[in-house]
C-alpha cells in the first residue's frame, strides 16, 4: 500500500493496555525510543496486536511540533530528540526534516515558527506527538 503520510517509524509493539472503547499501544522503535499510540480497541483486534508484534508507527507531518529541548508540563508523552537535516520555507509554512534515532521525521510548521525557533541544518529539537496522532500498520 502507498500512502501520502512520510513518517513511518518501524518499531515491536512492547505493550498494550486496552480499555472499553480505546487502548494505549507502546511501541520501541527500531531506534531504541518509545512511543504510545492512542488506538481503537477494534484496531487492536483488527490488527492483532500484540506484545512483540511488528508494527509502523504512522504520523502525518502536519502532527509534528517541534521545540529547542524536552518540554516538562505537558500531555504530550512522546518527545523524540534528533537533529535537523533539512529546512524548506514557503511564504507561510516550512517543512522541516529531522533525524532521530532509526529513522526521519518531517514536520510541517509555520514558517514563523522556524525563525522563532532558530531551527537551521545541524539544530538539535525534540520532536513532540500526541499519542493519538499516531497511527498503526502491522506489519
Amino acid at each position: 500500500m502507498t500512502l501520502s503520510i512520510r513518517n513511518q517509524l518501524p518499531g515491536t509493539v512492547t505493550a498494550v493496555t486496552t480499555g472499553e472503547a480505546m487502548a494505549t499501544v507502546r511501541v520501541r522503535l527500531a531506534g531504541g525510543q518509545n512511543v504510545t499510540a492512542a488506538v481503537t480497541a477494534d484496531a487492536v483486534r483488527d490488527l492483532g496486536l500484540a506484545e512483540g508484534s511488528g508494527v509502523r508507527a504512522l504520523v502525518k507531518s502536519t502532527e509534528v511540533a517541534l521545540a529547542t529541548g524536552p518540554v516538562d508540563g505537558i500531555s504530550i508523552r512522546n518527545q523524540l530528540a534528533g537533529t535537523v537535516t533539512e529546512v524548506s520555507t514557503g511564504g507561510a509554512m516550512a517543512s522541516v526534516k529531522v533525524s532521530v534515532e532509526g529513522g526521519e521525521l518531517t514536520a510541517a510548521i509555520t514558517k514563523d515558527a522556524v525563525e522563532d525557533l532558530g531551527l537551521a541544518v545541524g539544530s538539535s529539537v525534540v520532536a513532540l506527538i500526541k499519542s493519538t496522532e499516531i497511527s498503526l500498520d502491522a506489519v
